[in-house]
């Protein structure tokens, strides 16, 4: 399976920036004072070259939507039971999940993947059926994976990514569920970033000060107890993540090695890029950061990438919420790139615009 991810890995192609002058030009020609659009300009920009065309076509988005389950959760770190994760993967099922309503608003298909739920579900046509496990194992104590479990979570994030590309979508999201998951994101982004604990470790579903101060004791301690395991990506991922992060690092990376862009969703979906980019330096120039959680951390986290989410509005739902709302964005300014008149073609004066 590592060779798998090798061979992978060596498919992320560097972007052509040769694109950027054109692109560059063709933005200059529309009406309207050059620069004059802000951060659209930048967002069509980078989708045009990671898509290797200056003429980008964005009509077919979907999102994944992990879901799994951690041993972590039994050292009381949430607010919730770990038997929400099930349940809530039923309420998308049926539709009634916020990232439900929010894809469709945003004409985009959603799948739910089962990565590592603690539970057996039917099947039915929006769940994808990928457990590798019945949920990580309790981090504090042990590694949440073995490294064959994390690369079959990796590879299993690679092949969706790959196989929505050959249906011809154009844009993917990333989306998570799983009770705790917070927990371990955190300790990845200490571990990967050089990030302190206390700075970075939020309230996720809303716990108090009490078992905020047991959450980042228990970080603590499961970074303390696989300190001799982590001394690559993929064995801090192992140590330290989760079955619904790794899935996203490799939604990630398969993306990337078809030239597809992804939009990254919050705090957890941002511990799978983050490991994805450790993998491989050439991931970003596919990604779009979508929002600033609202999860304490998040904002260091993005500094610390160099990243710059497109949205802000203090969400922290996860699910991909935040990522399909910037689909929308990213989705606003490729039409206005392909759509827009230029001064030449609407007869109008460039030097009366103002």
């Amino acid at each position: 399976m590592l060779d798998q991810l090798q061979d992978v890995l060596s498919d992320i192609k560097q972007v052509d920036n040769s694109l950027c002058s054109k692109i560059q030009a063709h933005l200059d020609a529309l009406t309207k004072p050059q620069g004059s659009l802000g951060r659209l300009e930048e967002i069509v920009m980078k989708f045009a070259v990671a898509t290797g065309s200056d003429r980008p076509v964005l009509t077919k988005k979907k999102v994944f939507c992990f879901a799994a389950d951690h041993g972590v959760a039994e050292e009381g770190v949430s607010a919730f039971a770990a038997e929400v994760t099930p349940q809530m993967v039923y309420n998308m099922l049926s539709g009634g999940a916020a990232i439900n309503v929010l894809a469709r608003h945003a004409g985009a298909d959603l799948d739910v993947v089962d990565i590592g739920v603690n539970h057996v579900f039917p099947d039915h046509p929006g769940l994808k059926q990928k457990k590798v496990r019945r949920g990580s194992a309790n981090m504090a104590d042990e590694p949440a994976m073995s490294v064959e479990e994390t690369l079959q979570a990796v590879l299993c994030g690679i092949a969706l990514a790959r196989e929505a590309h050959a249906e011809g979508y154009h844009l993917l999201a990333t989306g998570e569920m799983g009770i705790a998951n917070t927990t371990p994101a955190t300790a990845l982004f200490a571990v990967l970033l050089d990030l302190p604990v206390e700075s970075i470790t939020g309230r996720g579903t809303g716990i108090d000060d009490s078992v905020l101060e047991h959450k980042i004791s228990i970080i603590k301690q499961a970074i303390e107890t696989n300190k001799g395991s982590l001394a690559t990506p993929l064995d801090v991922l192992a140590s330290l993540g989760g079955f619904e992060i790794a899935g996203i690092c490799g939604l990630v990376l398969g993306a990337a090695s078809v030239g597809m862009p992804v939009v990254v969703d919050g705090f957890i979906s941002s511990a799978g890029a983050v490991v994805a980019m450790k993998l491989s330096c050439r991931v970003s120039d596919y990604l779009f950061f979508s929002h600033l959680s609202g999860e304490q951390g998040h904002r260091s986290v993005m500094n610390k990438m160099g990243a710059k989410p497109i949205l802000d509005l203090d969400l922290r739902l996860g699910e991909g919420t935040g990522a399909v709302l910037a689909m929308q964005v990213i989705e606003g300014a490729v039409k206005i790139y392909n759509e827009m008149a230029t001064f030449s073609s609407a007869r109008v004066s460039e030097k009366h615009l103002n």
